[in-house]
């Protein structure tokens, strides 16, 4: 920020994936030299902006919902003479850009994912009483290319951060709006990801999460004019002095090249975790999904996956009742979770997005229909997740410690898997790695004891 320049209060309210996560930390970056910088609460606030997804079911109902609140914010303050400018991005403001103004016209902002850029030259708009300002194109320039430095790692303590490579979707799954609100498929230069990656190490950061709707789709152009693939970025991430652990979230299966298997055998920075939805265990629904691959492809996918790294452990997206699906349909998808095994998921209700080709499909799961099936579906994946972590118990684990746990004196930290790790040890150990012996396991972490206090890299 300038000298002299006037300190603003900035309140940003995120929802959805670590996409969004980043996306908000780069909008708080584009606005530091306007003299924003970041407050607690929406009352205290020059600008709050709401930082939407569009993933979830009844996504536009949440934002006015929340849009309802943070309307008597601004009426309170400005009743004091103080200004408060009210923006909502992400992807339910692609989506529903005009339907927002239309229900909320004490909006001031409406931007799309890929316009965040241009945000202090819409706050300049939206400071002169110009009206509303809504930016909800897919620009022919990459938003990366106009982005200022990345300040710091995203997530507490500055230990751990995520770095977005790539963005946007080609493979149009019949129930998934992504491709509408985010756009086609396109990835950073290597260049700018490596330069992005150094600072967040400069800047503490031990480990980097990759981030990307297709993340193993990542084509980037490389410094030597080529292009570089996801195994070839990992491998030139994995050189980078004091950075210990990567990972990389969301992929697809028919992005899983045999590159990408062969990192996760010849890269020890590579973490042996890899979340690969796979959304159902049937075939035909597989196809009515538009998936692009068969039950049969997955665990093929897996069997590689584990001949290349045999400690690896996979999570996975589930969707239960998408139009059409039969018990049989659910009983394929729940004999492929027993086969496979994972060591977390996430699993959801079908819900219709409007404009998604299933939205108005035919044989529409009834919800009675889609809540049982859920619920078995869940306690099966529960089944497996308290096994491998069950499993852990005994063992000696590498983990990063990232900072205080809730007892005095007490340490937390991840497992390679994710797992939240308790274990009583001395601060100088917070952003480092060290072995742990797992003793115990509760609902939702472990707890184990140091092998050796010396750190290692």
């Amino acid at each position: 920020m300038e000298p002299g320049r006037e300190v603003k209060g900035l309140h940003v309210i995120t929802w959805g994936c670590q996409m969004n996560v980043y996306d908000s930390a780069r909008m708080t970056d584009v606005l530091r030299p306007l003299g924003y910088q970041s407050v607690e609460t929406p009352d205290a606030a020059d600008m709050v902006i709401l930082n939407t997804c569009h993933i979830r079911d009844r996504a536009a109902e949440k934002v006015f919902s929340e849009l309802g609140r943070l309307r008597l914010v601004k009426d309170a303050r400005a009743a004091e003479g103080q200004r408060t400018i009210l923006a909502v991005a992400g992807c339910v403001a692609q989506a529903e850009g005009a339907e927002i103004l239309a229900r909320a016209p004490y909006v001031d902002i409406v931007l799309g994912p890929q316009t965040y850029h241009r945000l202090p030259e819409m706050v300049a708009r939206a400071a002169r009483a110009a009206g509303a300002v809504i930016d909800t194109d897919f620009p022919a320039e990459q938003k990366f290319d106009f982005l200022p430095d990345a300040q710091a790692p995203q997530t507490p303590g500055g230990l751990t951060a995520f770095l977005t490579i790539q963005e946007g979707c080609d493979k149009f799954c019949s129930f998934c709006v992504v491709p509408y609100t985010r756009g086609a498929e396109s990835s950073r230069p290597v260049d700018s990801v490596l330069r992005e990656a150094r600072r967040l190490v400069d800047s503490g950061a031990r480990e980097i999460t990759l981030l990307g709707q297709n993340v193993n789709a990542y084509h980037g152009e490389g410094p030597d004019g080529r292009v570089w693939g996801l195994p070839h970025l990992a491998e030139a991430l994995a050189a980078i002095p004091g950075l210990a652990r990567i990972r990389y979230t969301t992929s697809h299966p028919r992005d899983m090249e045999e590159a990408l298997i062969a990192a996760h055998r010849d890269l020890p920075a590579l973490m042996p975790f890899l979340h690969l939805p796979v959304q159902s265990g049937s075939d035909r629904i597989l196809a009515a999904m538009n998936r692009g691959h068969t039950a049969a492809e997955y665990r093929d996918i897996v069997l590689r996956l584990r001949d290349a790294r045999p400690d690896i452990a996979l999570s996975s997206d589930f969707i239960v009742g998408h139009p059409g699906e039969s018990d049989a349909d659910f009983d394929a998808t729940m004999q492929l979770i027993r086969d496979v095994g994972f060591a977390q998921a996430f699993s959801f209700k079908y819900s219709p997005r409007p404009g998604t080709p299933a939205a108005g499909a035919p044989m529409q799961v009834p919800e009675d229909v889609k809540d049982a099936r859920l619920q078995a579906l869940q306690a099966l994946l529960r089944t497996q997740q308290d096994a491998f972590n069950a499993a852990t118990v005994g063992r000696v684990v590498p983990v990063l410690f990232t900072g205080h746990g809730r007892k005095p004196g007490q340490l937390s930290g991840r497992s390679p898997y994710l797992q939240p790790v308790h274990v009583d040890g001395p601060d100088a150990l917070i952003g480092q790695i060290a072995q742990v012996e797992i003793r115990e396991r509760y609902t939702n972490s472990l707890s184990g004891t140091l092998i050796q206090e010396r750190a290692f890299a």
